[in-house]
């Protein structure tokens, strides 16, 4: 509440005139039309029309005057008005100390009055104003504005300078509605920089966490800060010989390439960069603190402020995010919003190296899971395929092999329900398994029972199923096929004509589930130019939005690809399945293997 107790004369404390009554109607109906107006203006200058009129209807006040001041003193402009109904006159004051020269200013709130023509009103950057308007007197009061600012409100008194009684009050009251609207507004603009910072750091969080691919991450950090942030930004990653540039950005198309330049500078990343790190917070840099790096005056990129904040997640330092700005100081977002974005960055980073590791981990050791290279067998070529559906990237249980015996050529292909651990454990033991069987051209019925006396006895929660297929040389080019199915999906026999046959051959129960096990076994004929296809049910159960499954196509697109080779249609199969079903969560196997050379086969194409 502004104080019109005290009036300041030459520098004296003296007592306020007495009021004589309340304030004329027409002053209370004018200060209660500001007092609204100052309710929903966002621009408290906005106040400045009718606050200078209602002041100009006060008895003897020739002018009215406001001047706004920095923290330090220095005049910054000047508005004014000497007849009512006019739009106020705004003058940019030269730079310079004017309060300074002209005294200590008053207490905010406290009114004061001093002669026009004495040495304080002569210092003040309001006095030629004063004197064009013949005051003799002025009468003032100040008020607080933001960063430290505020201003003086000051009528000017024509003749002996008698002011009305009622004229500090008068003064006081609308000095208030002013600081009132000022505090209205600049709660307003925070809390709406607070909320857009919010929203800025919940949608920093959507996209970065939006992508698990490493490098499109710190894309995304250096990306979406500029300009919301700063004017620039860089991100750096520790390694254990230093730090590296890994993501830049700037506003200016015409300075990214000497920004990221700057952010490779020597200085930078050897000196500036580890003393940061040290330390748990962010650090703000400017003037002689860019010193001899590429952001000062006249560096690479010189910029008027720098902060640096380190990148940590989970207890470990991953890097640093430099922001650059050419901004004012009032205009750069807070050490608590920087630290929280840095967190956000540094956890999506962190979530994405992770993942990325944890993809190559998968990668290797599903690698190890099957044969590094499938043998070669005269009369026979062979390719197989392998596609990764699921999203989260667990090691799947899908496996193949294919093993040359004394007298015939296997072929395997399995899947270990479930992924994980667990499942790539048994799919280890599942391969070699049969494997070691197979070389000794044990049956593929006798092979799988053995492998289910090995699953039980293993004790695992988890069941397989497996389908083995025995080709054995009949010296016409063909080759007898002997098949044993586990609860797998049965083999498909693309004919040389392009037709697909379906040998379904009875499925035996589950791997791992049952101690009394026996199998049958199907036999079958591959002549020359037609390919068997064993694959896993990832194959046959892929399933579009609208609920079909691939299994019903299968035909149609192997015979699609019957002019192709083994390696040309497992690869075209496999893509047909995948996009098909697309987000399907199960892993593909496909092996496939055909009778005769490649030379019958042209032979053949070029006859049909």
């Amino acid at each position: 509440m502004i104080s019109s107790d005290v009036w300041t004369v030459a520098g004296e404390n003296l007592p306020a005139p007495r009021t004589s009554g309340a304030p004329r109607s027409d002053w209370a109906a004018g200060l209660h039309r500001i007092w609204l107006r100052a309710q929903t203006t966002t621009d408290v200058t906005g106040l400045s029309d009718e606050l200078y009129d209602l002041l100009l209807t006060v008895p003897r006040v020739t002018v009215v005057t406001g001047c706004r001041f920095s923290s330090n003193g220095r005049a910054l402009y000047l508005r004014s008005s000497a007849e009512a109904g006019s739009p106020p006159v705004r003058v940019l004051l030269p730079a310079g100390d004017a309060w300074s020269r002209a005294g200590v200013p008053p207490a905010h709130g406290e009114v004061r009055r001093f002669r026009a023509d004495d040495s304080h009103g002569r210092a003040r950057p309001e006095q030629p104003v004063w004197e064009a308007a013949s005051a003799t007197h002025v009468v003032e009061c100040t008020l607080p504005l933001e960063d430290g600012d505020w201003a003086a409100v000051a009528v000017g008194l024509a003749g002996d300078g008698q002011a009305p009684p009622a004229l500090p009050a008068m003064l006081g009251q609308v000095c208030d509605v002013v600081a009132s609207c000022n505090t209205r507004i600049l709660h307003e603009r925070e809390n709406a920089r607070r909320q857009a910072r919010d929203a800025l750091l919940a949608e920093a969080s959507l996209q970065m966490d939006s992508s698990l691919d490493t490098e499109e991450t710190l894309q995304r950090v250096a990306r979406m800060t500029v300009p919301a942030v700063a004017e620039g930004c860089l991100v750096h990653l520790r390694y254990p010989t230093g730090y590296r540039l890994v993501a830049a950005a700037h506003l200016a198309a015409d300075a990214r390439e000497s920004f990221e330049a700057a952010g490779r500078d020597p200085v930078w990343l050897a000196e500036v960069l580890p003393k940061v790190s040290d330390l748990r917070e962010g650090v703000v840099l400017t003037g002689e603190q860019l010193a001899g790096t590429p952001f000062a005056g006249h560096g690479a990129a010189p910029s008027g402020t720098v902060t640096v904040n380190p990148l940590r997640a989970r207890g470990r330092l991953l890097g640093t995010v430099t922001f650059a700005y050419q901004r004012g100081a009032a205009e750069i977002a807070g050490p608590a919003f920087l630290a929280d974005l840095a967190l956000r960055a540094a956890l999506a980073i962190d979530n994405a190296t992770l993942y990325e590791q944890r993809r190559q981990n998968v990668r290797s050791l599903q690698q190890h899971l099957l044969p590094a290279v499938l043998p070669e067998y005269p009369g026979l070529e062979l390719a197989a395929a392998y596609e990764v559906g699921d999203a989260a990237l667990d090691v799947g249980g899908d496996f193949y092999d294919a093993v040359a015996g004394a007298r015939s050529f296997s072929l395997v292909v399995g899947d270990v329900c479930g992924r994980g651990a667990e499942a790539a454990a048994l799919t280890g033991l599942a391969r070699h398994t049969l494997r070691t069987l197979l070389e000794d051209d044990v049956a593929p019925a006798a092979a799988l029972t053995r492998l289910n006396r090995s699953l039980r006895a293993s004790a695992s929660s988890k069941f397989v199923t497996a389908i083995v297929a025995a080709l054995a040389p009949r010296g016409d080019g063909s080759f007898a096929l002997r098949i044993a199915t586990a609860g797998h999906p049965p083999v498909r026999v693309l004919r040389a004509d392009g037709t697909v046959h379906s040998l379904n051959s009875a499925p035996g129960p589950l791997l791992g589930v049952l101690d009394d096990y026996a199998l049958p076994e199907a036999t079958e004929v591959l002549r020359p130019g037609d390919t068997a296809v064993l694959l896993t049910d990832g194959i046959t159960e892929s399933r579009a939005a609208d609920g079909a499954f691939f299994e019903d196509r299968l035909s149609r697109v192997l015979t699609g690809l019957a002019d192709h080779g083994p390696r040309e249609l497992v690869t075209g199969l496999a893509r047909a399945a995948l996009d098909f079903g697309r987000g399907c969560a199960d892993d593909m196997a496909v092996l496939a293997v055909r009778a005769g050379t490649a030379t019958s086969r042209d032979e053949r194409r070029a006859e049909r």
